[in-house]
Formats: C-alpha cells, sequence, structure tokens
C-alpha cells in the first residue's frame, strides 16, 4: 500500500469493502451455497451447448448422406461410359 495514497485509494485488495446487493436479513445463503449454484447453472449451460453441438453435428452428417446419395443417383459412373467407348 502507498503511504502517501488518498483516503479512498487505500480501500483496495483485501480492504475493499464487499458490495451486497441485498441485505443479510434477506439473503440467506452462504457464499458457498450461491458458488454451487452458480456452478451448477453453469454446468446445465455447457450440457445443453453440448448436446445442441451434437445435434447439429448429426444432422450435418444426415444431409451429408443424402446429397451423396442423390449425386450417385443422378450422374452415371463415368468410368463405364469411357469404357463403353473405347471398346
Amino acid at each position: 500500500m502507498d503511504p502517501y495514497a488518498k483516503p479512498r485509494e487505500k480501500k483496495v485488495g483485501a480492504r475493499r469493502p464487499k458490495i451486497s446487493h441485498l441485505a443479510q436479513s434477506i439473503e440467506r445463503r452462504t457464499r458457498r451455497e450461491r458458488q454451487a449454484e452458480k456452478d451448477a447453472v453453469a454446468a446445465e449451460r455447457r450440457a445443453i451447448k453440448k448436446a445442441a453441438r451434437r445435434h447439429l453435428k448429426e444432422q450435418l452428417l444426415e444431409e451429408l448422406d443424402e446429397v451423396k446419395k442423390r449425386s450417385k443417383a443422378v450422374e452415371p459412373p463415368k468410368t463405364q461410359a469411357r469404357n463403353l467407348r473405347s471398346q
């Protein structure tokens, strides 16, 4: 801490006043409980994102298979056409 700091500048680090948005009489949860709830919400969001990525990947692979099947059905094989011309 700077010995020549102004009074407001001395309240840094561990001496910093804690901001409380709710009065303690209203907020009954401990810091650990709040952190556990926050972690649970984050884990749920990660799971949702993971499931969405997995679902989109499956859709993409299905569409790719459909496109491959369509392209095979529409185009005659070029190698057979060449072989027939040479004979």
